[in-house]
Order: C-alpha cells, then sequence, then structure tokens
C-alpha cells in the first residue's frame, strides 16, 4: 500500500477533483492512500460474494451490492472492496437513473485483505464507517481463511472454522453464509 504525501495537504474537495486512478486511491486523514491492484484470490471472493449477495438482495430491492465504490462521507473518502446499499439510499440522479457519486456511508462495508495490505489500516475504513453509520463491517483474509465481523460498538468476532455462520445486517435476514461458503469459492 503506497501512502502519498503531498507538499500541500489537500482538501478533500480537491481530492475529488482529481483524476480516479487505478487501483483506487482514497483520502484519509489528509493523505491520499493508494488501494493495492486486487489479485486471485481477493478477485474471486469479491466476485463471487457479489453475486451472491445480489442473487438475495436485488429481487427483493432490499439493497445492492457494488464493487469498489466510491463512498464519500464525514472527512474521508473510501473505496470499500464491496459496498452495501439499502435500496432506498443507492443514490440517483434527476432521470432515476443510478449516479456517479456516493455521498453516503456504505451500510455493510465489506473488505478483503490483500497480500502485502495493512490490515490495521483495512479496519480503521471499517471502524470509520461504522462509527458514522455503518451496520456492519467484514474483513475477510483468504490466507488465514478467517473473517473478522465488526459491529459499532462492540468487540469484533474472529470466524475461522468452515461451520461459521456469518452474521449479516438485519436488512439481509435471508442471506445464509458459512466461513465454508467464502472460501470454497477459491476452489476451480
Amino acid at each position: 500500500m503506497m501512502v502519498q504525501t503531498l507538499n500541500k495537504i489537500l482538501t478533500l474537495e480537491e481530492f475529488l477533483q482529481l483524476p480516479e486512478t487505478k487501483p483506487a486511491s482514497e483520502y484519509i486523514n489528509g493523505q491520499i492512500i493508494e488501494k493495492p491492484m486486487p489479485q486471485g484470490k481477493h478477485s474471486r471472493i469479491q466476485a463471487e460474494l457479489i453475486i451472491t449477495l445480489n442473487t438475495v438482495a436485488k429481487s427483493q430491492k432490499i439493497a445492492y451490492a457494488f464493487p469498489e465504490l466510491r463512498c464519500t462521507f464525514g472527512e474521508r473518502s473510501i473505496v470499500p472492496d464491496v459496498v452495501v446499499l439499502r435500496w432506498d439510499k443507492i443514490p440517483c440522479d434527476e432521470d432515476g437513473d443510478i449516479a456517479n457519486i456516493c455521498l453516503t456511508y456504505p451500510d455493510w462495508t465489506i473488505e478483503i485483505l490483500s497480500p502485502n495490505q495493512n490490515p490495521i489500516k483495512v479496519m480503521g475504513n471499517i471502524f470509520y464507517c461504522l462509527d458514522n453509520g455503518s451496520d456492519l463491517g467484514w474483513l475477510i483474509d483468504p490466507e488465514t481463511k478467517s473473517v473478522l465481523v465488526f459491529y459499532p460498538q462492540q468487540q469484533p468476532l474472529l470466524l475461522e472454522t468452515s461451520e461459521d455462520i456469518l452474521p449479516v445486517p438485519e436488512f439481509l435476514p435471508e442471506l445464509k453464509l458459512t466461513v465454508g461458503d467464502v472460501f470454497n469459492w477459491l476452489k476451480l
């Protein structure tokens, strides 16, 4: 993860005027932090998770899972690996189409740890989301095949056995996933 320190600290508004980068950059505490490029395990879990979430949530117009949607709220502009927004919070433009800019926190934020990524910095974004209104956060670690679950104002929960049932937000009670389900997606 590269941290770019500029001679002049940018404001959030100035950061948002910069062109998008690949991989995405985030604005955290006045710093521009480049996210690592996703690799195979990360990409596979991200893709399967989005399909699974949207299969349950989209058809009933409960919520929608977005890959790497920039969310700007408070004093940060972050790009979680998976952003889940309740249906009524999905930003729309004046034509009723999905808007390009998301100025709210995710209802559920999901991060997938990449090799050499700093887990403390990633958890910092999850905590920030929870402090600003998110219902739930997951940190998925493909290397240890574990999931850290975060709730507002609670101790994180570590789930690491295949049978462990993953907690989901109250607005998605029909979604049933275990730790084993998530990591079985890595098999071809």
